[in-house]
């Protein structure tokens, strides 16, 4: 079973904080900065993981207690320069990169070392992505997560580390099971 991270984009989402099974959350950096501040320390006060993600993820991570952040590596023209940039700022923080689905692009955010890898999964095109996951698997050791873009998207068949899902996806999913 893999870790999962919920994908928290509003004050509405429901952070499950007593779920011992969610022990990270994603916080979009669009939330209303108080609310994003108050959603890092409810996380940090549990044990939790809180990462930022989105175009204000690094500025904020400095003013927040959040341990890290997700970036989006998929249209980075320079991923080494873009990484080594991002890892100033963030010293110790986690960091977790998105990348495009090739491995070309997975190998060179993968010799650059986030903390982990994220490949998104679209229903159209599931097939190519399940096939660079397995991939991946083999030949990296960094951690592997997908993030679900759509319903349909049958993600228990990856070789994952960790599912990032948003709190209903999460709870569509516990109710399969």
């Amino acid at each position: 079973m893999p870790n999962f991270i919920l994908n928290i984009n509003s004050q509405d989402d429901d952070l499950m904080l007593s779920n011992p099974d969610i022990q990270c959350y994603l916080l979009n950096s669009d939330i209303e900065n108080e609310l994003l501040h108050r959603l890092v320390h409810q996380i940090s006060s549990v044990g939790k993981i809180s990462l930022l993600y989105g175009g204000k993820s690094l500025n904020l991570f400095s003013s927040t207690t959040a341990d890290g952040i997700l970036v989006d590596l998929s249209k980075s023209n320079n991923i080494k320069k873009d990484i080594l940039r991002i890892r100033e700022q963030l010293k110790d923080g986690i960091l977790g990169a998105i990348c495009r689905n090739r491995r070309h692009e997975a190998m060179l955010v993968s010799e650059n070392e986030p903390d982990f890898i994220v490949f998104k999964i679209w229903s159209d095109g599931a097939d190519k992505t399940l096939e660079l996951a397995k991939w991946y698997n083999e030949f990296f050791l960094l951690q592997m997560a997908i993030a679900p873009q759509d319903k349909e998207v049958n993600f228990e068949q990856y070789p994952a580390d960790i599912v990032i899902l948003t709190p209903d996806q999460y709870k569509i999913f516990v109710a399969k099971k």
